[in-house]
């Protein structure tokens, strides 16, 4: 298995030591996490480099940005080999109404959805809402 560095490499996300930090951060979290979890992980970091990362972790296909209704924007890893396409590699987002935390379902691939023609997909989010297992 590559190392951390290697992959960020691989997506051309230049090396540092707070990118390194933050990936190992979302690495080690079960559920997704927001802009302030991260900030409160690393007190002493700016915030807005924190952001940047984040910003950078998205474009290059590393993170995946989750909206789970709560209006506060939720980051996770991507799978191995994601791209994050419309078609191929959205899945399932389930938020516990309890705890209130969002975990992917990355087994529950959400099928391609045809819409009329002149309609054009961007984005796709389908998040469940209910009790995790966890809470129940």
């Amino acid at each position: 298995m590559a190392t951390i560095e290697q992959f960020l490499e691989s997506k051309d996300i230049r090396i540092t030591a707070m990118r390194l930090l933050i990936y190992k951060f979302l690495a080690s979290k079960e559920v997704a996490v927001t802009l302030s979890d991260i900030q409160n992980a690393f007190d002493k970091a700016d915030r807005t480099t924190l952001y940047r990362t984040l910003k950078t972790f998205e474009e290059k296909d590393v993170v995946h940005q989750i909206d789970d209704g709560t209006g506060i924007t939720k980051y996770a890893l991507c799978e191995e080999g994601c791209n994050c396409e419309i078609g191929t590699d959205l899945h399932l987002h389930f938020h516990c109404n309890n705890c209130n935390e969002t975990i992917c379902l990355t087994q529950h691939k959400i099928p391609q959805i045809k819409v009329p023609k002149g309609f054009v997909s961007e984005d796709v989010n389908l998040v469940v809402k209910g009790i995790c297992d966890k809470c129940s």
